[in-house]
């Protein structure tokens, strides 16, 4: 894939403003209506490494939030994937080689190491053919926080933290809006296309997705003085997304299309405003895919009662599940609503599970650590 060269010495695009690329039209990259330029001009020019390694860290993410199917995501704070990247002499210029897959659960025994089927390695090399790399390979190692299928976005949160790491590893010359292009690559691979996910990952915060052909990303703003707490409870049960998909109906009626495209815009509204019981109400409410998806996990419809009943503003299924979220405006108060959430997975499914409570990611996935040369 070509890239866009600016000729400014920087541009930055307001946090308002919706970020857009022709996916169909390959000789334009659109960022707004009155600035393009054509990709067959691109220059060829190799960024030359600013470190000899980085490592970078990408947070989990809360896909659909209900109503939002496959246009609405946000990031959280507090756990996600590192990734540590590094020049290598050993790899051949121009690749990248995965050394070392650790961390939570069997991530380490069911993810490849062949970069060309595993996320962080799929993103990473789509990244590389952006900037042009041909002269220096790249190893890299990737420490998984996410459990595999948890409704976290766990591939997601790989492949934002290579490309991103990639990228930094050469200056930051690429936009976030080429990373989620990078990330959109991987995603489609393992799980569909879908921007959900890799978008909030990326960018932090909460993400609407407007439109994917081209692919048009809008950031909305939840007030900074105002407190959100996710209680994520995730329970020892894997939900494949390409599973969890295939449950979906096929046709929807009228009537539920407009219940759930009215309240998706009340959870626009409400996020912007920082409306908590608007937000908890409208997460609450879709009528498409969480009651198709409910069933397939055990316990799923208790736990939204009893998150309910313990005062959460509203429940629903985490991505493709199994993870359920709640929200609140008070950690303690989160808790409480945890441990109740825990016991319904327990008494109704079966489950052992385990409860977090965690605040909005602003940032999305960035360094944390480098090494200059």
């Amino acid at each position: 894939m070509a890239i866009c060269h600016h000729h400014q010495p920087s541009f930055t695009i307001p946090s308002s403003f919706p970020f857009t690329t022709n996916l169909t039209n390959k000789s334009q990259l659109h960022l707004s209506s009155s600035f393009r330029c054509n990709l067959s001009l691109t220059s060829t020019l190799e960024p030359e490494p600013v470190y000899t390694a980085v490592k970078s860290f990408a947070p989990a993410t809360v896909a659909n939030l209900g109503p939002g199917f496959d246009f609405l995501g946000c990031a959280v704070d507090g756990i996600g994937d590192y990734v540590t990247l590094k020049i290598d002499p050993q790899v051949h210029p121009g690749e990248v080689s995965i050394s070392e897959i650790t961390g939570t659960g069997n991530s380490a025994n069911k993810l490849s190491k062949n970069p060309i089927w595993n996320c962080a390695g799929i993103a990473a090399i789509s990244v590389m053919k952006m900037l042009n790399i041909r002269s220096v390979g790249l190893s890299l190692s990737l420490e998984k926080g996410l459990p595999l299928g948890s409704g976290l976005g766990s591939s997601a949160a790989s492949a934002a933290a290579a490309a991103i790491a990639v990228n930094e590893l050469f200056g930051g010359k690429l936009p976030a809006l080429d990373l989620v292009l990078a990330g959109l690559e991987s995603e489609a691979k393992v799980s569909g296309y879908h921007a959900d996910n890799i978008a909030p990952a990326i960018m932090g915060g909460f993400v609407l997705v407007r439109s994917y052909d081209p692919l048009e990303l809008i950031p909305l703003q939840f007030p900074a003085d105002k407190n959100l707490y996710f209680v994520l409870v995730n329970p020892e049960f894997e939900a494949p997304t390409k599973k969890m998909r295939a449950a979906l109906p096929k046709e929807i009626t009228m009537s539920h299309h407009v219940w759930n495209s009215s309240q998706a815009g009340a959870l626009v509204a409400a996020v912007l405003q920082g409306d908590l019981m608007g937000f908890g109400k409208a997460l609450s409410s879709d009528k498409i895919v969480e009651p198709r998806r409910a069933p397939l996990i055990p316990g799923m419809d208790a736990v939204k009662k009893a998150a309910l009943e313990a005062g959460a503003y509203g429940c629903t299924i985490s991505g493709a599940g199994p993870t359920a979220v709640a929200v609140t405006d008070d950690e303690e108060k989160g808790r409480e609503i945890g441990e109740k959430m825990v016991e319904a997975f327990m008494a109704e499914g079966n489950l052992k599970a385990l409860a977090m409570v965690k605040k909005l990611d602003r940032v999305g996935a960035r360094l944390v650590s480098s090494i200059s040369r």
